[in-house]
């Protein structure tokens, strides 16, 4: 059942923009503009039924009319065993809320690591792990990854780190990072390889295409267009395909653990 609603899980612009720019007075116009852009009013609308969690994935797939076709479940056997669940991440929201509600449903509790857009998305922080915190925060962070590795929870991963990007004509994740390897044979997890099949809107790609490629920024700009592409993730179907669990022993010294992650990001791609 939901519980009461509370205002923190609320997105409010003005109190983000009033601590990010402190002192500084923003036009009415612009910051109304931004409002629109990000959906604020329609983002409220889902987040304050007061779900949070599995359930709050749950509700929030049902209400954006969002369906998921899932193929290779049978690939993985659901008999205690804690996996590394490694996908590509096109959509940079949807494709974590699916994955989240789709294996804590099927495999219990899930963690995933975030850095993007989810993090911003309050009701999901019982799922999350923050792994881009600065200040005083950031010291915690390598502790709370290696406890989740630890702990008896699901790990469901975005090696890329960021959704995918326009790369030679085709929409694909940037280089993966080792990370998951490390952690995933360290903790004994079989890595679970996962293809989510979808793409963000156009205008995303070509915000990336002009800020990241022409102007050079290092600021991942498109990150601020994933609201607006998760608005228009509303009333489609994705698919999900699961591959077969790769044991840890697979991750030998043959290969660098940068290496082993690449190789899994073809893994993903060929499925």
């Amino acid at each position: 059942m939901a519980t009461d609603p509370q205002a923190s899980m609320l997105i409010d612009l003005d109190s983000v923009l009033a601590e990010k720019f402190k002192g500084k007075k923003i036009p009415g116009f612009v910051v109304r503009f931004f409002k629109r852009f990000i959906h604020q009013d329609w983002m409220n609308s889902i987040l304050i039924h007061g779900y949070q969690g599995a359930d709050f994935c749950t509700d929030l797939l049902a209400r954006m009319d969002v369906k998921i076709e899932v193929e290779g479940l049978e690939n993985v056997p659901v008999d205690g065993t804690r996996y590394t669940f490694a996908s590509n991440h096109p959509l940079g929201a949807v494709d974590g809320i699916a994955l989240c509600e789709l294996i804590s449903r099927r495999f219990g509790t899930v963690k995933m690591p975030v850095n993007d857009f989810l993090l911003y998305i309050k009701p999901l922080a019982p799922l999350c792990v923050p792994i881009n915190k600065v200040g005083a925060q950031a010291r915690n962070l390598p502790q709370l990854l290696d406890e989740a590795f630890r702990s008896d929870d699901q790990i469901m991963i975005f090696p890329a780190g960021v959704c995918s990007r326009r790369i030679k004509g085709k929409i694909q994740d940037l280089p993966w990072t080792k990370t998951f390897i490390t952690k995933s044979v360290d903790s004994g997890r079989p890595v679970v390889p996962v293809h989510f099949i979808g793409k963000n809107p156009g205008r995303f790609y070509r915000a990336d295409w002009f800020f990241r490629k022409l102007l050079k920024l290092k600021f991942n700009v498109p990150m601020l267009f994933l609201p607006d592409a998760f608005y228009h993730a509303q009333h489609k179907t994705f698919k999900i395909i699961f591959g077969k669990p790769i044991p840890t022993s697979t991750f030998d010294k043959t290969r660098k653990p940068a290496e082993w992650a690449a190789w899994v990001r073809e893994q993903v791609y060929q499925l």
